[in-house]
This record gives C-alpha cells, structure tokens and sequence, in this order.
C-alpha cells in the first residue's frame, strides 16, 4: 500500500521455466495512477435498445457490475492502424457500455450503450476477439447471448498512410445492426420454473466462424450455446458438459439438480477457455475448490484437480464452499499456464501451474509458485507470462491501488451533483464545459440566495454563506466522484504491457513511478534496504539516503495544513522559500507536542554523510540539461514516409496527452512536497550545527539550500502550469496575434503555431505537448533506436510513457535553455497564463532572462499597457546577442548581422507600428539610433521613423526637427515632400509656411510646385500655399508668377464660376504683388500654356529602342508686365461676369480669347463688358454695336417672351436715361444704342454705319434719331446706303433734302456750317450716286425723278452763279 495515495503495487509471480517450483522472490514495483478521463462534456454515447420479448426472471440473482477490455493483436507495433489502441467496456445490470480508445488519434463515434431489456449481464459477460477482417463482441446475459461482428480497422482503412487526425471508431455503423436478427442474438433455453441464470461464462470463436459460449449452470455442469458463422444460416446448437455424462440437446437441458447426478460443489465460479491444435479446452474452476478441465471435441473431462493440495494448513477449508475463486489463463514460452486465486475466509492465495500432456490424452498440472495474498477482498487481476496483477478493495471498501484527485472531477459526476443539487426533474444532457459552469455557478447561488431571509448582511456573513453553500456542492461532487471511482477490473495489454484500471465512470491508466517519487511515497515496510533506492551506485551513499527519505517523510507527516499552505502561498507571492521553510521549521519547534523533531534527530544521527545523500536526492530531481530540445520536425534520416507518419501521431490523442499531462502534473506536486520538507530539514540541520555533522554548515548553506529552494520553485512552476487552463480567444484575437507574429517574422515557428481545433477546456501544458512538445519528443525518442528493422519497433508503454513525462518536464522546465513553451503559450493567445508564468520565474530564474521580457512585453501590448509593454522590450534588448529566441528573433542566425541589438529594435518598432503606438515607436526609435552611430543608412531610417510618427501625431515642429537630422538627402527630401503634403491636408498651412527650410528651400519650392501641378486644383491649395511661401520671404515676383500659373490652369481645367472667380482672384493677386516691388523689376514669365512639367528625381524617359528621348524645345520666353497682367486680369474679369450672368457659359468662357469673349458678351447682352474688354485689348466695336442692334430688331419684333427676357441683359448694362414715364424695354434697347453711339463717336460715324447696315439688311426702318445722328456726319454714305438696299424714296428724300441744306434750307442738320454762296467753302454732291438714283427713278418713278431732276437743275443754277461770283472776285 502507498502512503499518500499516488503509489500503485502489483505482484510479480516469475514463471521461467517448469521445473521451477519454489516460489519467486517478491518484487515491489511502484506505479502512479493517472486518471484517463479527459475535461469535457459528458461522454457521447449512442444509446441501442435491445428487445427481444423476454420477461425478468422472478427472484433472479443481481448481478454486480462488471469491466474488462481488450488489446488488438497490432496495438504494440508502430506501424500498425492499431498500435494503441484498445476497447474497454463495463456492464450494470442489462446495460453494457462500450467504448474504443486510442493514445495515437481521437476515434469518432466510438462510445455504444447497449440495453438488453429485462437480461441483466453476467459479471464478465463480454467477450472480445478479433479475426483477420473483422471484430468480433460476444455477450452473455441471464437469458440470452449476442454476437456483434464490426470491421476490422485495417478493413475500414486499407491505405498503409492514415493522416487523418481523427478515425473512425470500428462502432460507427453498429446502430445500423438488427440486432434482434437469429445472427446476431439468441436465447438460451431454459426449463419451465427455472428462475436462476448462469452463474460465469466463457465464450470463443472457432476457426470455422462459430461463436461457442460456456456458461456455468446454476445447478453445476456447463451448457455451450454454439450460433452458427454470421454469414450462414442455420439453427443454435446446446451442449452440456457433464462429469457423469455427455448429453447433448438441440433445445433446452434438464435441471441436473432434478437428475441428482450433480452436486452444488460442482458449480463452476469462474471459466476459461483455450485452443490447442484442433481442440478446445474449457477449464472451470469450482465451488468445491476443484479445477476441472472438458475437451470440447470429445465432450469429456480430461482432468480434476484439487486445488486445496496447493494451500497449506487448509484445516477446515474444505468445508466451505468457495465463492471468490477466480481463474485466469495465459500462454507462455513453456505452454499454458494457469493462475488461481482461492478465495477462502481470512486469507487469499495465487496459485500459478503449467498444464502437462502426458499419455492417453489425459492432462496434469505442474506447480510454478504460490503467493499468499492479503485479506483485502481481490476485485480483478490479470496474468502474463511473468506477472500477475491483482486489484483489492479493503475494509474500508477503499481501492488498495487507489489515486483520486478529488479538485478535478469528471463531466459526469458534476452533472449528476448538479442534477440533485437543483432538485429538479429535468435531464442535463450535453452542455459545453463552460456552461457547465455556469449552470453550476447559479445553481450554487440561486440556492444561497433562496436560503437568505435578511436584506441587509455584511460581507464576511456572505462570504461565509458562499463558503457553506460551495462545501455542499462539493460534497455532493465528492460522493459521485467516489461512485465513479469504484474499481472493477483490471486491463493489462501483454504487446505494450500497459496496465489499465476499469473503474465505473472512467479508465485510468497506470505509468511506472520515478525513483524519488518511490522512496518518498512507500512507507517504511516496504523499503528495508538500500537497494530500493535506486538513485546511487555506493551502497553506502544508498544507506544515507534511504535514511534520510525516512527523516523526510516524519517533516511531511509533522508540517499542519496551515503552513503547508502558507508555504504555497510564500511561493506563490514570490517570497524566500529559505524564510519560508524557516518559519515552518520554527513553527514545528514550537508545537511540537509529539516530539516528532526528536524522532528525527535520532533518525538523523544514523545518517553517515547527509550533504552526500541530499546531493544525490537533487542531483536526482534536477531536470536541468545540456542540449536544447528539438523543433519537432520528424525527419529520422532512412525512415521511411509511413514511419514518420506514425512517429507523427504517437500518443497524440486526447486520452493520451491528458494522461501525460497528469503524469507530469503528479510528478511536480510530488516533488514540490518533496523539495519543501527538504528545505525544512535542511534548515534543521543548520539548526543542529554540529551536532550532527561537523564542519557541513557552509557547504550546506552556500550550496545545497539554494540548490534545493530552486529545485522548489521550479517544481512549484510546474505545478501550477500543469493546473492552469487555457482560456478561449476569440478568432480576431487569434488574427491579429497572428499579424503581430508575421510582423516578427516568427510565424513560421512551429512553437507560434496557434491551434485553433484544440477543444476547451485544457491546460497550457496539454496545449504545448499537443501542439509543440509531442513531435519533438518522439523523433527524440525514435531518433537514439537503432532498430534493424522500422517495422519491428515494438511500443513498450512503461519505458515509452515515462521518457515521454520525462523529455516533457525537461521541455518545460525554466533553467533549461528551450523557450519553445512560452513561444507556445504567445502563439495561441495565453496572456494572462503567460504573464504568470514570467511572474513566477522572474526572481529566481537566470535562464532566457530577456527572452521572458519580451514575452512579457508581448502579453502588455496585448492588453493594451504599452508603456509597460515598452520597457519590457528595452530591458530585453541586454540580452539580445546572448539568447537563441532573441537571436532568432533579430534574424542573426540566418545572416551576419552587424548588429543584432539593431536589428531586434526593428522588429519591435514594427510591432509597435503595428500594433498602432506611435508614442512608443518614437521612444524607442530614439534609444534605437544611439546604437547606429556607425550606420547612418540605419539612422536615416529611424529618423525617418521619428519623423512620421511625429507627424502622424501632429507634432509639426518635432517632426520637421526629425527631418532636419536625417542624414540620408534622398530620405530628407521624402520626409520634406511628405511633410508638405500632410500640413496642407490638415490646413495647418501657418506651421508649413514658418519652417526656416536651412539649405531645403528650393527642394520645398520645387515640392510644392510639382505637387501643384500635379494634384486636382480645386481640392488642394498647393499654388495658394507656395503664393504664401514666397510672400512670408517677400519674394513677390515668384509670388506673382506662381499666382498667375494658378489662374492659368483654373482657366484651362476648371470650367465653373468658382474656378472663373479664382481665376480672377489670382490676378488679382498678381498684379499686387508686382505692384510691391520696383517698376524696373515687375514682371513675370508667362508659363507656357499646355507645357508639361517634369517632377523631381523622376527616371528619365526612353523611346521604343530604349534610347533616352529629347527633352521638348523650349519656345519662346515671353515677358509679362503690368500692363500685360492688367489686360489679363480684365479678361478674368469679363470672363466672370459672363459666368454670373449666363451660367452655362462658364463651361466655355475659361479659356476664351478677347475677341472670343467679346462675342460671347455680345451674345449675352453684356455690352458694358464687352466694350470696355475692346477699349482694353483694342478692339473694333463694330461687333458690339452690331450685336446690340440686332437684339433691338429682335425686340421690335418679337413677342412678350422677348421683352422679359431683355430686361435680364439689360439691368446688367448701365442705362445713360432715366425716364418718368413708363418705356418698353424696345424702348430701352433703343436708348442703350443711341447712348453707346454717342459716348463712342468715330471719325466717318463708323458706328452709325454698321448698326444702318445692320438695321437695313434686316429691312427694319431706320429710326429718325439714327437717320438725323448719321446724315449730319456723312450723309453721303448714307445715301449709298440707301441706294444698296434699293430704298429709292428714302434716297430721293435724302437728295432733295441735301440739296436745300446746300441751297441754305436746313444746312444745320447735315452739318454744313455755310450754305452754297461766294464766300462760304466749297460743297460737293455725291454725284455718283445721284446719278444711279436718277436712273433708277427714271425707269420706276417719273414724277420722283422729274422732282429730283428739277431740284438738281435749281442746284446747279446755283453753283454757276456762285462759281461766276467767285471767279468775278479773284
């Protein structure tokens, strides 16, 4: 028995050879038992209901609950479908439960529950056996047996590589099964009255397909139900097997009781059964204590035996009926061997024979060893061919071999506490873990606050109230935790030698315990020599050990529960274990009522040399090594692709890493207790001084006690990460974990790999050894083989699970140089386990001290703590070229880096960049550059850094401060470009504009030019931007140019008002500027229109050859002055008020000449405009005037539509008249012409001729102002006018008018000064034109002709007279 509950014995008989007949020597083996139940909902299984019509026997025997299991023939070959794999199952009543496990790959479907209605199973009643294609399940109930045949997994996947991560288990179809089909399911005949069943069974599969099930009669004898081969049809065969008779029935047997041919001594308690050659032997051992043997062919008992001649001093057994006799079989190297258990009052025996041929086919047993067994009640065993294990309950209906960890209970058990701490009818079925929590969380408080009668209470009263409630919760999870606990058989696989316990809620698996674990748990009987230590080679160091254990183990019983837990809690909140074990040790002295410190003292006085023992106990329990873990990468040089397949899934399934895991988690708790009393009894020999041991305090002090109480904490680290849960993480966490990891370039590493198909819940230990550790750990297993043959690679379990427990825990722990679990714990998004994790190791642990930094600063970026986060990551930086992840990290192990610190703050800043922490960024990059004095290429890029992150923040100053110090010309000038373009974003044009610019002037001008003119004009001010530039420096004639190119473009691009409103504006501004300076300097260079302006540091152009193409050909440079700017400014002008007047056309207007924006004004009706536009440009106004006399026609003619429509042109005109009375705007047109006429009189009254000509050739009557206005100036051109237009009256009357103002009548209105006389100058007639009139009228009107030809001859009377007055005079 194992003190502390964590140790499993087992007895080993030795079976070598025949002749060998004393019994073995007793071997104690010490085992830890790992529960194989894994973190999860309810155990899925499919439920099948059985009926086949049978009613329950009256006053039947209950049957207790039964397991057992089975291995496959392959489950110890590497490269079988089946290595590790195994069926389990339980029987209650009429239900069994069947379920398939792997330790390589998760099985689907794997769980059936099958219920055999009103058939109760018989203990042991499954039997499982395994063909070349198929697997075979035989039950026996009370009434009935069933055969089940499911594929073999080699038949269900026939490819040599499986990949798949999860398999189909071989029940996957078995809902499909009719069950109740004559194949499948048979009922066993019985007599009329009969209500017992069998009371054992026994049940094999011949080599013809027939399924053979033994079954021990109630009245004694045994009766064989043989089911014909599944795939035939035929009808059930009975046999009973008798010691008087063979008898042999179709249907049904006689009671033999009735017969009074058998006696109740002749009821077989347990059965066996066995193929040899072309029989079968089927072995019962029985009530009477007899073991007896039938030949199934010859349907005769072949042997009886006595198995009372074994026992000695059996006085008195003989007259008591055995009823706990078991009996097992198995096959060795020598032959069949038996073991026998006799159960008789007040002592058990294991009995072990050889069965022997001897002649004439009769059979005897040769006696290998007997072993006298406790008085526990034996529950199950098993046999192989050298050991045999056994499993006891004790008085106090306690497992011998028993280990509970009562703080983690099963789904199971929690569901059924939930279920009646609710006191509700409904079934819990199927719930997540996490709402099983929180199911459990509210039922707990809802039955706390249903028990609260007060409003009002404190909080210690409630805390007290949560304590009371919880301890009941807990009790109840205890009670079914205990239920499901209870042990009912033994499964021990003879390829892997891997023993398992088959309790009633879960399986749990037996792994081989470490030498230290073996002296601190066995208690003092069963460690009577130094050779039981196992951990030194000197027989006297061994002594001093074993003594010492002993001395440890009275501290262990001697610590009380409350300074065991204060002295967690000292380890927990990262105090002296030294002081923590001090004040234990003081507190013992103190209380010690039992004189516990004496008995250790005389212990201690047998101990030779102490510092040698307790150097070999840490030695022993130091994890620490040499090499670095592997990566995990299954390349075994000359495996073949199938080896290294199965290599990468061994023991990968769930049940297995959470019984490695517990393996690891057990050997930690352990060894922390270990460690702990170490260090007190260490502290008690410094105590002692030399009483005990002279001159040892130094070494002790210096030496042993820090070794130990690293030793402590490290375990105590292991402990907790082994206890500690993985949290769930949403999957943008896991994206943006995954993004930070890329920025680092580390997530290719197989440690960072996030696992995102891991079910919760699980611990971070699992986590890693499922993701990270297994791989690594086998290939470093498989890689130390030298196995001739691949194939042969035989899977022993316990070698194989304790070097996988132990690579773990040298994987995981902290002195080692491996950082693959922290890696781990990052990549899958731990956080807060990780932050922990660094917690704990930080004051103690001086391996990868900066690799933890920067996990840690990993885990305050991650929660938003950046400052903190920040120096985390500048305290790593120490040990960046002295640790193998920082080394990675940086990239020095791929290239030469010439300095790796340098490297790594560029990883972080663009972490930090990444993760959007600007402030940080510049801090850093800051510190950064004191380590690039020698590489001004690095410094310029982190200049350039600073700069951008302190204009991203809009520090404008510190950023053109940054700009400033960048050493790189091409940088600074990308800085300079970016910093224009970001201020005049933002509008912050005044910072931009008040920068000195040192020796960056032209580069910010040429800038801002190019990107003026590279950008939309109307959504970015760049030519307004570079205008105050040059102003803040008074340089007002690049002011000037640069405004007047900006008034250009928006005249050829944009075609709005607001762009024809800039337009004018930038004129405007123009012409100030070049008003500011001297006459002799104030002009500018006109832009040439349409040119193509190239950018800074653009690559040159090529052709199609690829020859660089020539530059274009510069035109012409042309000078603009003040006067010029004026002319343009006024086209500017009118360009606008056209816009405002006549939206449209804007569109056209922007890019208009003077003479096309006359025409356009003209159209308008802005004649203003368009006059002084030609007064500007010099331009002829008989366009305008004809334009306006036109629009007057049209008013003279046209409709009301018209008359409103020119009062629109004409508001924009300047009227010269205001009238009193009402006028049309006919009216007004007319008097804006006359107006125009007279303020713009031309030598010959051009003017008046055109607007005549205008009005004429539209054959609308000249008005009479018009005719007066233009005859007193020419009234000649009048008349051809006239003559043109064939309007022969109006010539004439114009004649006959001329002529008498000649003649003196009306010679004002012509503007004759002087009539015709002697004295006055001379006149003159248009002659030439007179004489077409006179023409035309002689041949249209006589009388008009005869008129004007009269007048004309009064004329020239005149003139002769005059002329000869005249001549007279001279």
């Amino acid at each position: 028995m194992l003190k502390g509950q964590y140790r499993r014995r087992y007895i080993s008989l030795s079976i070598p050879q025949r002749n060998a007949r004393k019994m073995a020597a007793v071997l104690e083996r010490s085992f830890i038992e790992i529960s194989g139940f894994e973190r999860e909902t309810l155990p899925t299984f499919r439920e099948i209901t059985l009926n086949l019509g049978l009613n329950a026997l009256p006053g039947s025997v209950i049957y207790p609950d039964s397991a057992g299991g089975f291995h496959y023939e392959g489950s110890g070959k590497l490269l079988s479908i089946t290595s590790n794999r195994f069926i389990h199952w339980s029987t209650s009543g009429d239900t069994v439960q069947l379920v398939e496990q792997s330790l390589d790959t998760n099985l689907l479907n794997n769980a059936v529950k099958l219920k055999i209605t009103h058939c109760p199973l018989l203990p042991g009643g499954v039997h499982v056996q395994e063909t070349l294609n198929n697997v075979t399940i035989l039950i026996v109930t009370n009434q009935t047996v069933h055969r089940l045949v499911l594929p073999h997994p080699t038949r269900m996947y026939r490819s040599e590589l499986v990949t798949e991560l999860q398999m189909q288990s071989i029940f996957t179809d078995v809902g499909k099964m009719s069950l109740q089909d004559p194949a499948h399911s048979a009922v066993i005949p019985s007599p009329v009255g009969q209500t017992v069943g069998p009371t054992a069974s026994a049940a094999w599969l011949s080599h013809q397909g027939e399924a053979h099930y033994a079954l021990a009669s109630p009245a004694g004898g045994i009766l064989v139900v043989t089911l014909p081969p599944h795939d035939t049809k035929a009808s059930v065969t009975i046999l009973e097997l008798k010691t008087s008779s063979v008898m042999q029935r179709l249907a049904g047997w006689m009671p033999t009781a009735i017969r009074g041919e058998q006696s109740p001594g002749d009821l077989a308690l347990s059965l066996a059964v066995r193929e040899l050659e072309d029989d079968t032997f089927i072995l019962a051992l029985c009530q009477d204590h007899k073991l007896r043997m039938w030949s199934y062919r010859d349907q005769a008992c072949l042997m009886e035996a006595d198995m009372l001649e074994y026992m000695p001093a059996c006085r008195g057994v003989t007259r008591s009926s055995g009823q706990g006799h078991r009996l097992r079989l198995t096959f060795s190297s020598t032959g069949l061997c038996l073991a026998i258990y006799l159960a008789v009052p007040s002592r058990g025996q294991f009995t072990v024979l050889q069965l022997v041929a001897t002649d004439n086919n009769r059979y005897s047993l040769d006696h290998i060893s007997s072993l006298f067994a406790t008085q526990e009640t034996l529950v199950d065993f098993a046999l192989t061919s050298t050991d045999i294990w056994g499993l006891w309950l004790d008085d106090t209906n306690q497992t011998v071999v028993k280990y509970i960890n009562f703080e983690q209970f099963t789904a199971s058990a929690l569901v059924k506490a939930l279920q009646i701490y609710r006191r509700g009818t409904e079934r819990i079925t199927d719930l997540p873990w996490e709402t099983l929590k929180k199911e459990v969380t509210v039922a707990v408080e809802k039955e706390l606050q249903s028990s609260v009668t007060e409003f009002e209470f404190s909080q210690e009263e409630y805390r007290q109230l949560q304590v009371e409630f919880w301890s009941k919760f807990y009790a109840c999870c205890l009670q079914y935790q205990e239920a499901l606990a209870t042990p009912l058989g033994l499964l021990l696989n003879p390829h892997t030698h891997m023993v398992c316990v088959l309790k009633k809620g879960f399986v749990s698996f037996l792994v081989p315990c470490f030498p230290v674990e073996h002296l601190y748990l066995s208690f003092d009987e069963y460690l009577f020599s130094e050779e039981e230590t196992h951990v030194a080679e000197d027989p006297e160091v061994g002594r001093d050990v074993l003594q010492l254990v002993q001395c440890l183990r009275l501290v262990s019983d001697a610590v009380p529960g409350d300074m065991a837990y204060e002295m967690e809690k000292a380890l927990e909140h990262l105090q002296s274990p030294e002081r923590a074990a001090e004040m234990v040790l003081e507190n013992l002295l103190a209380n010690d009522n039992e004189n516990v410190i004496e008995d250790i003292h005389n212990k201690l006085q047998d101990v030779r040399n102490p510092l040698a023992a307790m150097a070999v106990l840490i030695r022993e329990m130091d994890l620490e090594t040499d090499s670095e873990p592997g990566e995990g990468s299954l390349t075994i040089a000359g495996q073949s692709l199938s080896w290294r397949i199965s290599l990468s899934q061994l023991y990968g399934s769930s049940v297995a890493v959470a019984v490695v895991c517990q393996a690891v988690c057990q050997m930690a708790m352990t060894r922390a207790l270990f460690c702990r009393d170490l260090l007190i009894l260490q502290q008690l020999y410094l105590r002692l001084g030399d009483n005990v041991f002279p001159g040892g305090g130094p070494q002790l002090q210096q030496d042993l006690i820090p070794r130990s109480s690293q030793l402590l904490s490290s375990y105590y680290l292991l402990k907790h990460i082994t206890q500690s849960l993985t949290t769930t993480v949403p999957l943008d966490i896991i994206d943006a974990n995954l993004q930070h990891l890329s920025v680092l370039e580390l997530s290719d590493s197989p440690a960072m790999a996030s696992n995102r198909s891991v079910r919760s819940p699980q611990t971070v230990v699992e986590l890693f050894y499922q993701s990270v550790a297994r791989k690594a750990i086998i290939t470093q297993i498989y890689s130390k083989q030298h196995s001739p043959s691949p194939g042969t690679a035989l899977l022993h379990w316990p070698h194989m699970v304790s070097s996988v427990v132990t690579l773990l825990a040298q994987q995981l722990w902290p002195n080692n140089l491996g950082f693959q679990f922290p890696e781990c714990l990052m990549g899958n998004c731990q956080y807060a386990q990780l932050q922990e994790y660094v917690r704990l190791i930080e004051p103690w642990c001086q391996v990868n001290v900066g690799s933890c930094r920067f996990m840690l600063g990993q885990c305050y970026l991650a929660n938003g703590e950046g400052q903190k986060a920040l120096q985390c990551f500048q305290e790593a930086a120490v040990e960046v070229e002295r640790e193998e992840f920082l080394l990675r990290l940086t990239g020095a192990e791929e290239k030469a880096a010439a300095a790796p610190r340098l490297q790594y703050y560029n990883k972080v800043l663009r972490l930090l960049e990444d993760v959007g922490l600007p402030e940080l960024v510049i801090h850093l990059a800051t510190l950064a550059i004191t380590e690039a004095v020698n590489d001004p290429r690095s410094q310029a890029a982190l200049w350039t850094r600073i700069f951008k992150h302190h204009l991203d923040l809009g520090h404008n100053s510190q950023a053109y401060e940054a700009l400033t110090q960048n050493p790189d010309s091409s940088s600074q000038l990308d800085c300079l470009r970016q910093l224009v373009v970001v201020l005049c974003e933002r509008s912050q044009l005044q910072d931009l504009v008040q920068f000195s610019y040192v020796n960056l002037h032209d580069e910010v001008v040429s800038i801002i030019e190019s990107r003026a003119r590279a950008v939309d004009l109307m959504s970015h001010n760049y030519y307004e931007l570079l205008y105050t530039f040059h102003i803040n420096r008074h340089n007002y004639r690049k002011a000037g140019t640069v405004m007047f190119e900006y008034g250009m473009r928006l005249g050829r691009e944009v075609r709005t008002q607001l762009g024809l409103q800039k337009q004018v504006n930038c004129c405007l501004a123009s012409l100030n500027c070049l008003r500011l300076i001297r006459s002799d300097y104030a002009w500018i260079v006109q832009p040439t229109s349409g040119a193509v302006y190239e950018r800074p540091a653009a690559s040159p152009k090529r052709n199609y050859d690829g020859e660089f193409t020539t530059g274009p050909v510069s035109g012409q440079i042309d000078i603009l002055e003040l006067k010029d700017l004026q002319k343009e400014y006024d086209l500017a002008r009118s360009r606008l008020t056209l816009a405002q007047h006549h939206p449209p056309s804007a569109a056209i207007a922007g890019s208009a000449s003077a003479v096309e924006m006359m025409s356009l004004l003209v159209q308008s009706g802005l004649f203003d405009c368009a006059l002084s536009l030609c007064q500007t440009f010099k331009l002829s106004l008989t366009s305008v005037f004809e334009g306006l006399a036109f629009k007057c026609i049209k008013l003279q003619y046209g409709g009301e539509e018209n008359q409103n429509e020119a009062w629109n042109w004409l508001a924009a005109n300047q009227l010269c008249t205001i009238t009193t009375k009402e006028s049309s705007a006919t009216d007004e047109a007319w008097r804006l012409l006359a107006s125009y006429l007279e303020k713009h009189p031309t030598q010959n009254a051009q003017h008046h001729r055109c607007v005549i000509n205008k009005l004429l050739s539209h054959g609308v009557p000249l008005p009479d102002w018009l005719v007066n206005a233009y005859k007193g100036v020419d009234a000649a051109a009048l008349l051809r006018l006239y003559l043109n237009y064939d309007l022969l009256e109006a010539a004439a009357g114009l004649v006959l008018e001329y002529v008498d103002a000649l003649l003196g009548k009306g010679h004002q209105y012509f503007g004759i000064e002087r009539p015709l006389s002697a004295t006055a100058p001379l006149v003159w007639l248009p002659y030439t034109s007179i004489d077409q009139l006179l023409q035309s009228l002689n041949e249209t009107q006589t009388n008009m002709y005869k008129k004007l030809q009269d007048k004309l001859n009064d004329y020239h009377k005149l003139v002769d007279q005059t002329t000869r007055r005249r001549l007279q005079a001279q």
